[in-house]
């Protein structure tokens, strides 16, 4: 079990809930199996085709997924249990009951997004309210009256947040460590996530803003970090997807055609050619060049095509190369 120094004492991760959350009446199997000498992770959950697969720890059903479960468009997992979203609008739950986390409220309907805590879940409806069920010993569950225009819900250990259309975040439920507090004039946001005790939201500049608990470098976010499209929270760790610049979409395309020469696809001097070409774009682009930029690229494409039809390259090989350039046509404006 992970032991943290705070305030000059030691807490186990199971003391801080007890302590912190006055949960004297849980019993330690909530938090841990019995058998188990430290905590696992409950599930992992993955999506394809509408349908759910589950793998993982299985104490109590939450890699079990429903027989029949289909046209799944949302998945999400808590401690214990898991939940699909469908495309009708309503909410499948499965795994650990104890608290009611894995029973819906009835007629739970119109839903367009989930989220899970540790014990709780959130569903976003389209009218842009908000719904929780499950444990709610800190007011996790307690939805702030009036709350509405919300786009976008992230479920912590113990507290809630919502994302509203003018950009702002609301957060509700325990603040043990200033994770229910969001910085003051936090504005212009996107997206949020949320770690066990700290919070994040993604600005429309790119950025990445963090509050909440701080321990192990959860919000120690790294300097300069700009270009962010998307950010999720661990217990104690946070990550955040960078857009790749024009440059390295290049690049990548570079690599792709890179590996075609050495599978004996393209002979060196093909490969060099179109090599050639993007290292035309990345030029051009450093210059500030963009419509010299798209004239490579449109060159390359060509050349692409050109191997496509006299069989050099299979339809397959080639449109990968196309869709590749096409993407970084897209992003520099072609």
């Amino acid at each position: 079990m992970k032991i943290y120094n705070h305030q000059n004492r030691k807490f186990s991760l199971l003391a801080l809930l007890l302590s912190f959350a006055a949960l004297s009446q849980l019993a330690l199997s909530t938090f841990r199996p019995a058998a188990s000498a430290a905590p696992r992770p409950a599930v992992s959950l993955a999506q394809a085709a509408g349908t759910v697969v589950g793998w993982g720890y299985n104490c109590c059903g939450q890699a079990n997924i429903p027989a029949g479960l289909n046209n799944v468009t949302a998945i999400a997992a808590g401690y214990y249990h898991g939940l699909a979203l469908k495309s009708d609008g309503t909410v499948a739950v499965w795994g650990d009951n104890t608290y009611g986390q894995a029973t819906p409220p009835a007629g739970l309907s119109g839903v367009t997004a989930i989220a899970a805590g540790h014990v709780h879940n959130l569903a976003l409806k389209s009218d842009g309210t908000v719904f929780g069920w499950g444990y709610n010993n800190s007011g996790q569950l307690n939805i702030p009256a009036g709350l509405n225009n919300v786009t976008a819900i992230a479920a912590g250990l113990y507290h809630s947040l919502a994302l509203k259309s003018d950009g702002t975040v609301v957060v509700w439920g325990p603040n043990f460590y200033g994770e229910a507090t969001p910085p003051a004039g936090l504005s212009g946001v996107i997206a949020i996530a949320s770690g066990g005790y700290h919070s994040l939201a993604l600005k429309s500049d790119g950025t990445v803003v963090g509050w909440g608990y701080n321990g192990d470098g959860q919000l120690n976010i790294p300097a300069g970090l700009s270009g962010v499209t998307a950010i999720a929270g661990g217990g104690y760790h946070s990550l955040a997807l960078k857009n790749l610049t024009p440059q390295q979409q290049a690049a990548q395309i570079i690599a792709q055609v890179q590996a075609l020469v050495t599978a004996g696809v393209l002979n060196g001097g093909q490969g060099q050619g179109l090599i050639a070409k993007l290292n035309g774009v990345i030029a051009k682009l450093n210059g500030s060049q963009t419509n010299a930029a798209c004239n490579q690229l449109n060159a390359f494409t060509n050349q692409v095509s050109g191997f496509i039809n006299a069989g050099i390259l299979s339809p397959a090989q080639g449109q990968e190369l196309i869709d590749a350039a096409n993407a970084l046509g897209s992003s520099i404006g072609c």
